[in-house]
């Protein structure tokens, strides 16, 4: 009798988080995907019946991933949706009334035109024949479905494009303060503010902010991302803001063959300018126009956070950095800063934040004003030196006699101030002004789409015919195409690879999923979707 050979199981070499949805990110089909850590990293895994499977890195530290469910808030509804459920995530933006949170941010894309032609930009911008440039009616429009939506509307930003090139960009800045809207924000590369004296100054009468593109002090990183070296026009940007009393907040793309070793000499930087409140660093997302890459070595936010340790280790641990709850946790994480040149000191050291912001534990909370201030400052919708950021940063500073948490630094400090008669309410002010904030944000792109995370977005492009689309859905999905085609009344052209081209992209991965080959040189990331009907 032939002996039958023992056989002995094996494990896999990764741990399955979840099951979710995302899209193809060929042909943007809704597909199934599952969600693994391996390696202490978290991986995105789906399949196209037509174009093969996939995988993306979306998070490099898989410990941290899991350890930041805890900050995830319960979402607040809209006053109203924009449109109703039909097909489900992500075909149905929006918002739809499965969306699960409000729009912390409105974005108007004011124009596709552009100043620049930068070799990285997820709009796309500055060389359509399929280009627009929005009416005041339009938007007003848009203006008006925001407001309808969230009735005090907390943050808008106007955007491109270039923004600043628009030319009735004052007049919109106008509008959305004359509707109500708590804080406007110019997102620009700055040109104009340099070259123009007359801008800052008129920007400065409306109070508008400053989210001025700053991808770091070194030539080569300007012409890596824009292809021209700005630092003269950035520099003179900057002090035309600080002129005119504007606040800036710098905005780097960062790349780990570009810039990553630079985050921290950004943050000096802008810790010594007079201007500037804060910055805001984003891994190059892989939408629109972007070079080739390697979805497996994407730059993921814990990433930047080690980098800002590393270059800043007198001032930063990761313990500073913590998700933004109302947006999916792990899409953002913050920090604020009371910074004096080089005594620096991170918020979150004088405060127990994992008492007031861990949404599981359902903990009594010392102080319920506390979480309510803090929130506001750990939300998508924080702007360094507005009126509200001061306020919730002194509510929080405030509370640090209550906590009984106080390190010997911060009591001493206590002390000192009693015995010298200082008025503490109003010095605890005077600190909350100076306050500079670091943002970590990672969009996600059609490798890395997630409906888990997309459906918890706080960011929402606002479109003229009145919908409010998840900005990563608006990027990823189609939608962007689908906006620009019916606002310029001109066909966008899908950029479809044949079977050939298609065979030479994808290559097999050590799972058997399929990642972008870095070398290929396609244009895949520009695929036009195909919903399979029209948006509403």
């Amino acid at each position: 009798m032939a002996v039958i050979p023992a056989r002995e199981r094996i494990d896999r070499d990764e741990v399955f988080l979840e099951y979710t949805k995302s899209i193809c990110p060929v042909c943007k089909a809704v597909v199934d995907a599952e969600v693994n850590v391996r390696d202490n990293k978290v991986f995105l895994r789906k399949r196209c019946r037509e174009h093969g499977r996939f995988e993306a890195l979306v998070y490099s530290d898989a410990e941290a991933y899991a350890a930041s469910m805890r900050f995830n808030k319960p979402g607040t509804l809209p006053l109203q949706t924009q449109t109703e459920v039909h097909d489900g995530c992500p075909l149905d933006c929006g918002l739809c009334p499965d969306h699960k949170q409000h729009a912390c941010v409105g974005l108007i894309e004011v124009n596709t035109a552009c100043n620049l032609a930068c070799p990285a930009c997820f709009a796309d911008s500055g060389h359509h024949p399929d280009g627009f440039s929005l009416t005041l009616e339009q938007v007003e429009a848009g203006l008006d479905a925001l407001v309808a939506a969230e009735g005090d509307p907390e943050v808008v930003m106007f955007s491109g494009g270039e923004p600043s090139i628009h030319p009735q960009i004052l007049e919109f800045c106008a509008i959305a303060r004359a509707k109500g809207v708590r804080s406007v924000v110019l997102n620009t590369n700055g040109i104009r503010l340099a070259h123009d004296p007359s801008f800052a100054l008129a920007l400065a009468q409306l109070d508008v902010r400053i989210y001025l593109q700053f991808d770091g002090l070194d030539a080569s990183t300007h012409l890596a991302f824009r292809g021209r070296d700005l630092r003269q026009a950035k520099a003179k940007a900057l002090d035309r803001c600080a002129a005119a009393g504007l606040g800036v907040l710098l905005v780097a793309a960062v790349d780990a063959d570009v810039n990553l070793e630079k985050v921290g000499d950004i943050v000096r930087h802008g810790i010594a300018h007079p201007a500037v409140r804060g910055v805001v660093f984003q891994p190059v997302t892989h939408a629109g126009r972007t070079p080739t890459f390697d979805p497996l070595q994407r730059l993921t936010n814990p990433d930047v956070i080690r980098a800002l340790v590393e270059q800043c280790g007198d001032w930063f641990r990761p313990s500073d950095f913590f998700p933004v709850p109302c947006c999916f946790p792990t899409c953002r994480s913050v920090t604020y800063l009371l910074a004096d040149e080089e005594d620096v000191v991170p918020i979150p050291r004088l405060l127990p934040m994992d008492t007031y912001l861990d949404y599981v534990s359902n903990r009594a909370l010392p102080d319920p004003s506390v979480r309510t201030a803090l929130e506001g400052l750990w939300s998508a919708s924080a702007i360094p030196g507005s009126e509200d950021m001061v306020e919730r940063l002194t509510t929080a500073l405030g509370s640090l006699g209550l906590t009984g948490d106080l390190n010997a630094v911060t009591a001493a400090a206590l002390e000192s101030c009693a015995a010298c008669g200082i008025d503490f309410p109003a010095a605890l002010a005077g600190l909350a002004s100076k306050a500079f904030m670091i943002v970590i944000q990672d969009f996600q792109d059609p490798y890395t789409l997630n409906v888990k995370q997309l459906m918890k977005c706080c960011v929402e492009e606002i479109t003229p015919d009145g919908r409010l689309i998840p900005f990563c859905a608006y990027n990823s999905v189609g939608y962007r195409e689908q906006v620009r085609e019916q606002l310029s009344g001109a066909p966008v052209p899908a950029v479809v690879p044949n079977a050939a081209e298609l065979a030479d992209l994808l290559v097999p991965s050590r799972h058997g999923s399929r990642t972008v080959d870095p070398h290929a040189g396609s244009t895949v990331g520009a695929v036009q979707v195909n919903l399979g009907r029209k948006l509403r």
